[in-house]
């Protein structure tokens, strides 16, 4: 058995910490301790969508949710293969209604993309998404962490320069509007963020 200990922890690091160890483990259980509704529901989901048997058990204060991985040639969590998936971001921040709360999202979206399988082929960012690849981005060190696993990160070079950050790329390459969409159209999945 592997023990999670994810008390405290905000997500979707729980959820994280659980798909780890049940990548390292060929068969056996989990047991991941949380101490959070949300957390609960969301590594519960983990389970659900690996079809996984799992067992929650609620006690002073806790959940503890028992995941058993049994030995399936069905089962392929491990997959770290590339959906020729490409991510299209055109904002700095995620959603809509407050601009702080949007920063945060964001910066936990690219966080949770580091820790995620399959990594998308490549990332394009338009218009104010440009301003996450850039000096003084606060989620720039995750940016960083998905070019170095090998996805190409692109910045457009006319919204570079609009916002006059052009001289300030800390992370990928500078592109045009052609081949961001030269991408696009040879992406399996295009994902739009903004």
């Amino acid at each position: 058995m592997k023990e999670i200990d994810a008390r405290g922890l905000k997500c979707p690091e729980p959820v994280i910490m659980t798909k780890k160890a049940l990548e390292a483990l060929e068969e056996g259980v989990v047991l991941s301790i949380v101490d959070n509704i949300t957390a609960k529901e969301n590594v519960s989901r983990l389970a659900a969508n690996l079809n996984l048997g799992y067992e929650i058990e609620e006690k002073d204060g806790c959940f503890y949710i028992s995941i058993n991985k049994v030995k399936d040639d069905k089962q392929n969590i491990n997959a770290k293969t590339n959906d020729d998936i490409a991510i299209v971001i055109t904002t700095d921040k995620l959603g809509s209604g407050n601009d702080e709360l949007g920063k945060v999202l964001m910066k936990s979206y690219l966080y949770a993309l580091t820790e995620s399988s399959p990594m998308p082929k490549s990332m394009m960012f338009l218009n104010g998404g440009v301003k996450l690849t850039t000096e003084g981005a606060e989620a720039l060190d995750n940016l960083v962490k998905l070019s170095e696993a090998g996805v190409e990160i692109v910045s457009c070079g006319t919204c570079l320069d609009f916002y006059g950050l052009k001289e300030k790329l800390k992370v990928g390459v500078v592109g045009n509007m052609y081949s961001i969409v030269e991408k696009m159209n040879a992406a399996g999945k295009v994902i739009n963020i903004g």
